[in-house]
């Protein structure tokens, strides 16, 4: 049985690995890096897989070598020689997957073999997704592990909270003022565990550095051919620096002198292994409003933070949108005049993010939402304020 050193921290999607737990298909855990899917795993074998399980770390090389091998049997021979019983059901769970390439034929030749429950985490999605689909149709379940969002993180904190409608505009200022500077640091600092449960700012800098190095330097470099590590940065800190604003590539590609479709390619890579996501574009009169450009956001706060300095107003957003994402589908909608809507959510309600709500910010996004034909519509601000008390205060959205 393996024992977990650390407290126990329960993320949401960790009940939807215990139910896929049943099932022989493999449960596969992808995210950006340190978002805890090493934890996760050994969270479950504690407590799902107590018996006949094996956690194997693939970035040991001893551990690579062993299923390198092109003699599959040779390493059930070596696992069993590590304690796993073949001839029953047994659980292999596989960390740092994208490690080795051959590995997917690996997985399919014993999971259709012998009676195992692969447990298999990587550290990105393009890869999971492109070199394990066709080999493992059928045979495996995709989780996403994103960075706390505001109510995991409020646990990791120890602060008690409980669910509620956040489309809601009543203000509850007890509330407000109960987690206020948990929510200022969550903005601050982002929701990556490591992050998260240190106490020093000191050291959770220092943290979200060495994760900004480990995924250019090993990431990226892992899944292209990129021989500047600088350029990746350079190009990093652009688009953090554009956080909430629609991305126009050809500029970038102009600022960063790397051509159109590097950038491209690169953006593209980077929204694959869970860094940044892109929000489309709601249109439906072409002539008078914004079409095709999406709006970038990261998957992380303190990441923005350490690549740029941006206003806190983009900051607040980007928050926001890491707190909405997990509720529903998001998009967003703006006319050519330069008059948007921050956030449609699923496709029936309109949100506009603003640190310090004001009627008159209310009263527009009303009026740009009814060309949706959406009648619900909201603000979401940081601050309350004397003079309008009907925003959604973001620490509400758990």
């Amino acid at each position: 049985m393996l024992i977990i050193e650390k407290m126990f921290y329960p993320r949401r999607v960790f009940d939807e690995l215990k139910k896929h737990a049943e099932k022989k298909q493999a449960s596969f855990i992808t995210g950006l890096r340190r978002t805890g899917k090493t934890t996760i795993i050994k969270q479950l074998l504690s407590t799902v897989f107590t018996e006949n399980s094996i956690y194997i770390d693939l970035e040991r090389l001893d551990n690579r070598f062993l299923f390198q091998t092109p003699n599959y049997e040779n390493i059930v021979l070596a696992l069993k020689q590590r304690g796993l019983d073949f001839d029953r059901k047994s659980v292999i769970a596989l960390d740092e997957a994208q490690l080795i390439k051959e590995l997917p034929s690996v997985i399919k030749y014993l999971y259709d073999t012998y009676n195992i429950k692969f447990i298999v985490s990587g550290s990105s999605s393009y890869y999971l997704k492109n070199l394990f689909n066709e080999s493992l149709a059928g045979r495996k379940k995709i989780f996403n592990l994103y960075p706390l969002d505001f109510g995991e993180y409020l646990t990791f904190k120890s602060v008690p909270w409980t669910g509620i409608d956040f489309i809601n505009p009543v203000f509850n200022s007890n509330e407000y003022n109960r987690i206020k500077g948990w929510y200022d640091e969550f903005i601050e600092y982002g929701g990556l565990p490591e992050v998260v449960l240190s106490g020093k700012s000191s050291d959770k800098t220092e943290l979200l550095d060495d994760i900004i190095s480990s995924y250019i330097n090993i990431d990226i470099k892992w899944l292209s051919d990129f021989r500047n590590a600088e350029n990746i940065r350079n190009l990093l800190v652009m688009l953090a620096s554009r956080t909430g604003s629609r991305l126009d590539i050809a500029k970038i590609s102009a600022l960063t002198g790397l051509s159109i479709p590097t950038v491209a390619n690169y953006i593209e890579l980077f929204e694959q292994t869970f860094l940044i996501h892109r929000i489309p574009v709601i249109s439906k009169n072409p002539d008078k409003e914004i079409i095709k450009a999406k709006k970038l956001f990261f998957s992380d706060n303190g990441i923005v933070t350490r690549l740029a300095r941006i206003s806190s107003g983009s900051l607040f957003e980007n928050a926001v949108f890491n707190q909405l994402k997990h509720k529903g589908t998001l998009s967003y909608y703006s006319l050519k005049n330069g008059k948007e809507i921050d956030f449609i959510y699923n496709n029936s309600v309109a949100f506009e993010v603003k640190e310090t709500a004001t009627n008159a910010d209310q009263k527009l996004v009303e009026k740009l939402a009814l060309n949706l034909k959406i009648n619900q519509s909201y603000i979401i601000s940081r601050y309350p304020s004397s003079n309008f008390l009907r925003s959604i205060w973001g620490g509400m959205i758990k």
